[in-house]
């Protein structure tokens, strides 16, 4: 994957999820993915990333991704970068992520996400 292919993927799945769009998200991703949100279970294939995707969208009332660093190497591809959630209080806040990727055939094939979102549910 080149760099310019890696950052048009992360466009397209940052655009899905900061639109809070599972399907969108899902079209970047392989069938057969694995996925793993911080510390939570990995889970694998489309219909239990829905379900755990799903479950995070509900439970926040927005999201916004700004990407600082994007690295390719090979079939590997990191970003790290800030999000800002809403809390369904209105109050927002911002954290930093880094996402490590497996690329199979142009797509997510493995992702992993590196947040503490435990301030993002602290009272």
């Amino acid at each position: 994957m080149t760099p310019d292919e890696g950052r048009a993927l992360l466009d397209r799945l940052f655009d899905s999820i900061d639109a809070m769009d599972t399907e969108g998200m899902l079209s970047a991703i392989c069938p057969d993915a694995t996925f793993r949100f911080g510390s939570a279970a990995e889970v694998a294939g489309h219909d239990a990333i829905r379900e755990a995707v799903d479950a995070f969208f509900e439970s926040i009332a927005g999201i916004r991704h700004s990407l600082r660093l994007v690295l390719v190497d090979g079939d590997v591809l990191v970003c790290e970068g800030d999000v800002q959630y809403t809390r369904h209080d209105g109050r927002s806040l911002t954290l930093p992520f880094a996402n490590v990727f497996g690329i199979t055939n142009g797509l997510i094939g493995s992702y992993r996400i590196y947040v503490d979102i435990g301030p993002l549910y602290a009272a």
